[in-house]
């Protein structure tokens, strides 16, 4: 297994094959997977979905993946780097955009695979996905701001697709229950939402009822629930940010560093430092 890299902020390209002749490999970067024509199997960290004609995939960094191509296949890779969003022009904020996509990245486990709802998103993003190569191919002094735009508006609409599909699972359950799931997911870095008193008024449950209503639903407290989303995100930041444990303690609410630490520890059975350092595993 090896980890194919990229120095460059941003970059797309289309390949035609009958076969995939690559060994599974991770990325240091996110990629975005537009299946033109074809079909076969896509492999991510051992585990695989069928692809089709029309398919949209959202690759994060260190997500191993092959593909198996049963039918010649057209493919659009679009890669990017987390800093081809860092402007100094101050168009992107930085950090709002990495809170967005660390939601994403905390997530799109639950739902792989192909996750376009609808065909108007779906038409929406391949045409961007095609504007973006036109773009690319006749580049001037507005390109990098439009291409920019057009990645963003495609990531977002992932982004309410996956917590979509996040909440239907749970409505699948208790329709009002798959609300209250995203609201705390969405409101994850601001504590005072996440309090019982004001779950419980957002959602017209008694304030006395609602820890037994969310442990009923979910299986586990409140509070862990929210430590768990948390770490998820932690994750992320782990693994495709510079920042310090301290910092991203800070930026979740964690009492301190050494919280975050003894938090993660407890879930993930090993240190920060161990999971920065372990990666994931690689598709045979």
């Amino acid at each position: 297994m090896f980890t194919e890299r990229t120095n460059k902020l941003f970059e797309i390209q289309i390949e035609e094959m009958s076969s995939w002749g690559k060994r599974p490999h991770k990325h240091n970067f996110f990629e975005i997977v537009y299946v033109e024509k074809g079909s076969g199997y896509q492999c991510i960290n051992q585990h695989e979905f069928e692809y089709k004609e029309g398919n949209i995939f959202l690759l994060p960094p260190l997500d191993c993946h092959s593909f198996k191509i049963e039918e010649h296949s057209r493919f659009y890779f679009i890669s990017f780097t987390d800093h081809f969003f860092l402007k100094e022009d101050g168009l992107t904020s930085y950090k709002d955009w990495f809170d967005r996509i660390a939601y994403i990245i905390a997530n799109y486990n639950k739902v792989p695979g192909d996750i376009i709802p609808t065909d108007r998103e779906r038409k929406f993003i391949i045409d961007n996905i095609k504007s973006i190569y036109q773009e690319h191919l006749s580049a001037d002094n507005y390109s990098e701001a439009i291409i920019a735009g057009s990645i963003a508006s495609i990531l977002n609409i992932l982004a309410r697709s996956i917590e979509k599909r996040y909440v239907d699972q749970a409505n699948d359950v208790d329709n009002r229950f798959g609300e209250v799931l995203r609201y705390i997911n969405t409101h994850i870095f601001i504590s005072d939402n996440l309090r019982v008193p004001k779950l419980a008024d957002k959602f017209g449950i008694s304030k006395t009822y609602f820890s037994e209503y969310f442990k009923k639903q979910a299986g586990i407290s409140l509070a862990d629930y929210i430590t768990k989303s948390k770490l998820r995100i932690v994750e992320t930041k782990v693994l495709h940010t510079d920042l310090s444990l301290k910092e991203i303690a800070y930026q979740l609410n964690f009492t301190d560093s050494s919280h975050l630490a003894k938090s993660f520890k407890k879930v993930y059975g090993m240190t920060v430092k161990e999971f920065r350092s372990s990666g994931q595993v690689c598709c045979n």
